[in-house]
């Protein structure tokens, strides 16, 4: 028998793409009435909750249900949502993420297939506007310089993997693994991930399981989302050492050496040279990156967007590991 799906969605203050992702997931090649659609809303204070509600009126044919998350933060939204839902088959989508059509159908088909117990895709990451700095740091972040081999982001290859951003899965499942766990703000899907390797289960990605993420505006908002990023990677690594990968490493490693560097300096003259050394080189390094994505996209305005955002990831990402060293305590990014 076809199984029922629910589409559990974590939200706030998301007017600007909800309906997008509420007429992906209307428009998807599974039936429509064997899904359903859960929104766990942590108190929008745009439009986000009236766009929800008119679609409800608009689309009597999809099972659309809205419920609460006080506590506001996305491991605590998907559980809300979930607790709420009702299908054999859980899929975690995203507020400002766009499914393919046939998005729902091939994680169902993957999990039926009994290719992983948790399934997810490939994000093709798109700028949330058509600045220049917004188009930079969405290249910029399905790079390999910017990401290191997060397969999700970049690869064509079908595998298994570490991690799958947002994933399908089975109900049954959480009887084994549990629900998302609520005290990490970020990495949320990794720590669950995790979990699921460490019972004996398997992530796998499918690169034609796709859908469009919409990656952040501006240098401030993506130092912010990368901030949090590395802080909450650390608190996870706290529980879980065995799972560091070279590419979450490598950007507090950079950061923490050129301090030590800059330090020595000030009292060893020859680490000035050092230093300086490292600096240019990494410049030059990202300032490839940047003329390439230029030669292939035509916009010279990459030459120097993409290099800086990239840059801003990863001094962000090793910024806020390395305080996560000191402090278990940061306010949550609230999208």
């Amino acid at each position: 028998m076809p199984k029922t799906v629910s589409v559990v969605i974590p939200c706030l203050n998301e007017e600007k793409t909800i309906q997008q992702v509420l007429d992906a997931l209307h428009s998807q090649t599974y039936p429509t009435q064997l899904m359903e659609i859960v929104i766990a809303d942590g108190g929008s204070t745009d439009r986000t909750r009236e766009v929800i509600a008119a679609y409800q009126r608009l689309h009597p044919d999809l099972s659309l249900h809205l419920v609460e998350n006080p506590k506001r933060i996305i491991p605590a939204g998907v559980n809300a949502a979930i607790l709420a839902s009702t299908g054999e088959i859980i899929v975690r989508m995203d507020a400002h993420s766009i499914p393919q059509p046939d998005y729902v159908e091939r994680c169902v088909a993957g999990l039926e297939a009994g290719l992983g117990d948790n399934v997810g895709g490939r994000w093709d990451i798109m700028p949330s506007d058509d600045s220049w700095i917004a188009r930079s740091i969405a290249l910029a972040a399905g790079h390999p310089i910017g990401v290191g081999d997060a397969q999700y982001r970049h690869s064509s290859t079908a595998a298994v993997v570490d991690t799958v951003p947002y994933g399908s899965f089975y109900r049954s499942l959480l009887d084994k693994v549990g629900l998302f766990d609520e005290t990490l703000i970020a990495n949320e899907d990794y720590e669950f991930n995790t979990r699921i390797r460490q019972a004996g289960g398997t992530i796998w990605f499918d690169p034609q399981i796709r859908c469009q993420y919409f990656a952040r505006p501006n240098l401030n908002k993506l130092a912010r989302q990368y901030w949090t990023y590395g802080f909450w990677k650390l608190q996870m690594l706290r529980r879980y050492p065995n799972t560091i990968r070279w590419r979450q490493f490598l950007p507090p490693a950079f950061l923490l050496g050129l301090l030590v560097l800059a330090i020595v300096s000030v009292f060893f003259r020859p680490a000035v040279f050092v230093l300086l050394a490292v600096i240019v080189l990494y410049c030059l390094v990202l300032l490839s990156v940047g003329v390439q994505e230029w030669a292939n996209e035509k916009d010279m305005a990459y030459v120097m967007g993409v290099p800086l955002a990239i840059a801003t990831m990863h001094f962000s990402w090793g910024a806020g590991f390395l305080a996560g060293l000191f402090s278990a305590k940061v306010k949550p990014e609230e999208s």
